[in-house]
């Protein structure tokens, strides 16, 4: 086994041709701030750099995927301008996706907003049927940025995409799958199992058509969507996290969100 011992968010290793890669902040449900971007995309290119991996699962420690992006990391950053840190969600998805070998998010728990552009930009999808899923950003004042839209219409098409974004309505496991976002929904005491089953399989595959099936597949829908396009995603961020208006509508939605979550 090879571990990847410098990052502080994650937990990355390398068993064989099975790459780990681990978000490991479970007290928080593991958000993703500036440091945990950088580290996914590094993570990334170090797993690219590893002879012999062909599969990497990509997972969330403790009771949850993600809870998604985290705005306070997003502000009060001096190695960072707004727009660099604004900017860091999409070079993630970009680094993920790029990457030579395939990935498998195994999904629990909640997977939000920022999270859901993370398991988007993997290349194969299995959730517990306990998951539940959520893209908050809009009812926070801001876009959906990262990449999220074109990877989302490339999922699941125009209109729903459209709809769960505007409506920032909750939906589970189940709606997922019959949405096409989901390859596959499985009783949570066996998500682990079939992740596994599944990567195992993949990687006693030929490398050489495992990979070039990869990006055959990645070429054609970036034709049909074109993702590269996401580079402005930061600007609407930054102009909607200084906007007075998406602010106040940030602060009612984080007010009633405390309110909801009270004893």
């Amino acid at each position: 086994m090879i571990e990847k011992t410098a990052f502080e968010t994650l937990h990355v290793v390398v068993e064989g041709r099975l790459g780990r890669l681990t978000l490991n902040r479970p007290e928080k449900l593991n958000p993703l701030g500036t440091r945990t971007l950088r580290e996914l995309a590094e993570a990334a290119r170090w797993l690219d750099a590893q002879d012999g991996v062909r599969v990497v699962i990509v997972r969330g420690a403790g009771r949850a995927f993600s809870a998604g992006a985290d705005l306070s990391a997003f502000s009060g950053r001096p190695e960072l301008s707004p727009r660099q840190a604004a900017d860091l969600g999409r070079e993630m998805a970009d680094a993920l996706e790029s990457m030579r070998a395939l990935t498998i998010a195994a999904i629990h728990g909640w997977c939000v907003g920022g999270g859901l552009v993370l398991a988007a930009a993997c290349d194969l999808r299995i959730a517990s049927d306990e998951a539940r899923f959520s893209i908050p950003e809009v009812d926070l004042g801001i876009p959906l940025a990262w990449g999220g839209i074109p990877r989302l219409v490339r999922e699941i098409g125009p209109a729903l995409t459209k709809e769960l974004v505007l409506t920032c309505r909750p939906f589970d496991a189940a709606e997922a799958k019959a949405a096409g976002f989901l390859n596959r929904v499985v009783p949570a005491e066996r998500l682990d199992a079939e992740v596994e089953a599944l990567a195992r399989a993949l990687a006693e595959k030929a490398s050489l058509a495992l990979f070039a099936t990869k990006r055959h597949v990645n070429a054609v829908t970036a034709q049909m969507v074109g993702t590269a396009r996401s580079w402005s995603d930061a600007d609407g961020l930054v102009v909607a996290l200084a906007d007075p208006e998406c602010g106040e509508v940030r602060k009612r939605y984080l007010s009633s969100t405390a309110k909801r979550r009270a004893p």
